[in-house]
């Protein structure tokens, strides 16, 4: 990742610089479907130098042009000259391209940039007909990819191949919304709503489901990524062993991890960087489809072999978007399923990680993501919250610090059980879920759209109700060794019986799954533990006293990782 201040000192390109007269054409704003036809004329000759600069560096191969044009040209031809309009089309600026190998690929690549633009920028966003191209363009794109019988002799920059996986789902999920509330309106709707609602219903195959998880799928299967990352997950000295000669030392590996690096080695897409990292950032897409599906399990599965680690996973990764939007993906579900413990742990080594990492968001061509970024930071601090409130553990000083000065007011009202804060909290933190079916055409219900999103609202307040009487047992647990069954039933006006399902209810939900990446155990790690001996409870604190040599050593390796 490179920083945009040090692109923008040390590396100029002399096309950027324009009169005013040419600057004053270009943000003239006109109707957009005559920009389209007049393109090819009003293109200046900045935008022709960069498309050709842009072109000459993907050819060639040469990485570090190819990143200053795509992080730092695109963005800012694009605030300068297309604020309010689309690029040059694929049409307009096909001529200008020689009739190289390259060609097809990069008009694709730039394709998926144009559309992509018109989705950030483009006020009304996209149309039916932009959504449609866009998916085309896609598929020909991820064919290209695929089809080919020896990887493609490209070479592209890591944050452009997560933002191609990340836009695709983008565009999937929005494509999903945009249908669905076009349906909703009915056959009452104007006539053009109409007609749109006839061509998704004659395209069902645009955006499909099926498709777009195809495509995932056959691209982590394609780079063999699960492999690559099962023998580095369980190499036993680092991430990459190798020996005197640079090699991969296999006398580290066990016998199954051998065959596997033999495998990887006659595997030319394994070793290819290009399908390395689509696999890898595939995996992470299928994490998040799932997770806005709800199939929980299937999306903690799917990320079986990555490293979970914040520090060894930005030794693959190396895109901190795809670092933070992993770890809010697992934590949500952990959080969902259950698994508490595994989901606060995830959450603050994110919280921290983005701490650490703010200023590389700051740069102006970065605003749309620095504002995912505060974003998604402030639901996770949301759902760290709700994780607390259910499993009270002790957490970083500085997050938690940060938490009760930031959110004081929510936190008390987490604590007093307050339902509707829950509830508006989870719908802040929550993602934006899908139905992975296509609603029915003939007659949308009103619901249709928030369906998704009720369905798992449901199953979080089941939990919360479980939940609400459980903090009042703890806060009565902490101030007594022995306590009998009547005696602490009248304190919550419940019956014996009642508060022995209570209590029950208090010993499932603090055993939790906790997970180490190789082994998975079920263990309770609740500051208050208790048996019941003849209608007598008998509270045992479980809290363990402070070790400072942890402490200190903690301290040592922040001190070394900021120096």
């Amino acid at each position: 990742m490179y920083h945009q201040e040090s692109i923008e000192n040390d590396y100029e390109y002399q096309y950027y610089q324009q009169d005013g007269d040419s600057l004053a054409d270009t943000r003239v704003v006109i109707d957009l479907e005559f920009e389209r036809q007049q393109q090819s004329y009003k293109m200046n000759d900045a935008v022709k130098s960069f498309i050709t600069h842009f072109y000459r560096s993907i050819q060639n191969g040469k990485i570090f042009e190819i990143t200053h044009d795509y992080e730092y040209g695109w963005n800012m031809l694009s605030e300068q000259y297309f604020k309010t309009t689309t690029w040059p089309s694929v049409e307009s600026i096909e001529s200008m391209i020689p009739n190289e190998s390259m060609k097809s690929i990069f008009l694709i690549l730039y394709k998926e940039m144009y559309f992509r633009h018109i989705y950030a920028s483009l006020q009304g966003g996209p149309t039916l007909e932009h959504r449609f191209e866009s998916y085309r363009n896609y598929v020909q794109l991820f064919n290209a990819i695929l089809s080919a019988e020896r990887p493609l002799d490209l070479e592209l920059p890591i944050q452009w191949l997560w933002d191609i996986i990340d836009e695709f789902i983008y565009q999937f999920q929005s494509f999903c919304q945009y249908r669905a509330k076009q349906v909703k309106k009915g056959p009452n709707a104007p006539s053009n709503i109409v007609e749109e609602v006839q061509m998704l219903k004659q395209n069902s195959d645009v955006w499909n489901v099926h498709s777009v998880l195809n495509v995932l799928h056959s691209l982590v299967s394609k780079s063999n990524i699960n492999k690559q990352l099962e023998v580095l997950k369980h190499a036993t000295l680092s991430l990459t062993i190798t020996n005197s000669n640079g090699n991969i030392d296999q006398t580290q590996f066990t016998k199954h991890q051998q065959e596997l690096l033999q495998d990887l080695e006659n595997d030319l897409f394994a070793q290819s960087s290009l399908y390395k990292m689509l696999g890898y950032f595939s995996l992470v897409g299928l994490l998040r489809l799932n997770s806005l599906f709800g199939d929980y399990y299937l999306a903690v599965n799917t990320m079986q072999f990555v490293e979970l680690d914040i520090h060894k996973q930005s030794l693959i990764a190396r895109v901190p978007s795809c670092i933070i939007t992993t770890c809010y993906y697992v934590g949500f579900a952990y959080l969902m399923m259950r698994r508490y413990e595994d989901a606060i742990k995830v959450f603050v080594d994110a919280l921290i990680y983005i701490q650490r990492t703010r200023t590389m968001f700051q740069a102006p061509a970065r605003s749309l993501l620095n504002d995912m970024i505060t974003k998604q930071n402030e639901q996770i601090f949301y759902l760290l919250a709700i994780a607390l409130n259910f499993y009270p553990m002790r957490i970083d000083d500085s997050i938690n610090s940060y938490l009760k000065e930031k959110y004081s007011e929510r936190l008390i009202k987490l604590q007093r059980g307050d339902r509707d804060e829950l509830t508006n909290m989870f719908h802040y933190a929550c993602p934006k879920f899908l139905s992975p079916v296509p609603p029915n055409f003939e007659g949308v219900t009103d619901q249709y759209l928030m369906e998704p999103y009720n369905q798992q609202l449901k199953v979080f307040m089941d939990e919360v109700n479980q939940q609400l009487s459980i903090s009042d047992i703890r806060s009565f647990l902490k101030l007594y060794t022995t306590l009998s069954i009547s005696k602490l039933a009248s304190f919550i006006n419940k019956t014996p019986d009642e508060l022995k399902a209570i209590l029950l209810c208090f010993k499932h939900k603090m055993s939790n799954i906790e997970s180490d990446q190789i082994s998975e155990e079920f263990r309770s790690s609740s500051e208050v533990d208790f048996y019941i001996n003849n209608d007598m409870v008998h509270i045992a604190d479980t809290k363990v006293a402070t070790r400072f040599s942890d402490f200190f050593i903690r301290q040592i390796q922040k001190t070394n990782e900021v120096n």
